[in-house]
């Protein structure tokens, strides 16, 4: 216990480097970008006046290396930021936003856990036939449709044609269907081709002929012993992916209108709102990075040979 206790504490003091690395490069990035986001903010029309008291009020009328030292102990205060014209608060923003996304990530890999395990159980011990062949022609399409086309398809056939799900926007678990099913496909036929492999690895170990030579069930031996160790992989992959459907979360959120933080995002970049650019990325990295680390430490309990360094 108290070795896992010190690499939980090695694991945060990394997080802290890499979120100081994203927040900087994002800072450097936002502020080389071409145009004046003081007169994006206020609009064309507005007068010389305004758009320098919103300057000053966003600290743009200041050196960089100074906006960088302030939006870091803005940061350390809890301070974000505000929109100088609407003066809403970007933490508050965010974190009304931030649970939207988070449960359109879960929901999408809740689906494809559960579609992907058994498949890809049902593909591994019906190697060569045509099962197996099936299941990997789905796992294909999963992979080969990007969520901005699979998602208007989904629209076209369960809204528009079958009417059994709503076309958009947020509200029941009704509305989070098709946004999960779109942002879980490709996650689903990823687990699904790991998931074939590793149970087919483990076929081949010794104690699954000593299970069966016991003359233990088929299906025990399938999902107590070979499912159990095969799924350390599996993990890796969700641990991993699970930033990667937060980021793919952006055009999901855009295609069903999902009011979360990668709409958000959107909107803020193409308003110039740097701060909240800045709030929304940070929020994404520092999931990612937490999630990541997580699953480091989830390898301790499935399988205890994995030192946790």
């Amino acid at each position: 216990m108290r070795r896992l206790a010190f690499a939980v504490l090695r694991r945060l003091f990394v997080v802290i480097p890499v979120l100081w690395a994203v927040v900087t490069v994002v800072f450097l990035l936002i502020h080389i970008i071409p145009g004046d986001p003081a007169r994006n903010l206020v609009g064309e029309n507005a007068t010389e006046e305004q758009v320098q008291r919103v300057k000053q009020e966003l600290g743009l009328d200041k050196p960089l290396a100074r906006q960088y030292v302030d939006y870091w102990a803005g940061l350390a205060r809890g301070d974000w930021g505000a929109n100088p014209v609407t003066q809403q608060p970007v933490l508050s923003r965010v974190a009304s936003r931030y649970p939207a996304t988070i449960k359109l990530a879960i929901a999408a890999m809740l689906i494809a856990t559960v579609f992907s395990i058994p498949l890809g159980v049902t593909a591994a011990t019906h190697r060569g036939s045509w099962i197996d062949s099936l299941s990997m022609l789905v796992a294909l399409l999963g992979i080969s449709l990007p969520s901005f086309a699979l998602g208007p398809l989904l629209v076209l056939v369960f809204s528009v044609q079958l009417g059994v799900t709503p076309v958009s926007g947020a509200g029941g678990w009704d509305h989070l269907i098709l946004p999960a099913m779109t942002l879980g496909a490709a996650l689903s036929a990823i687990l699904t081709r790991m998931v074939r492999s590793s149970v087919l690895e483990e076929l081949g170990e010794d104690y699954v002929r000593t299970a069966r030579a016991k003359g233990l069930p088929e299906r025990t031996v399938i999902y107590k012993h070979v499912l159990k160790n095969g799924l350390i992989p599996v993990v890796t992959i969700l641990g991993l992916q699970f930033g990667v459907l937060l980021a793919g979360a952006i055009i999901t959120e855009l295609v069903f209108s999902w009011p979360g933080v990668g709409s958000l995002l959107v909107d803020s970049i193409s308003e110039r709102d740097y701060k909240l650019t800045q709030g929304c990325i940070l929020v994404i990295a520092a999931t990612y990075v937490l999630v990541n680390s997580a699953t480091d430490i989830v390898y301790r309990f499935l399988d205890p040979r994995i030192k946790v360094d």
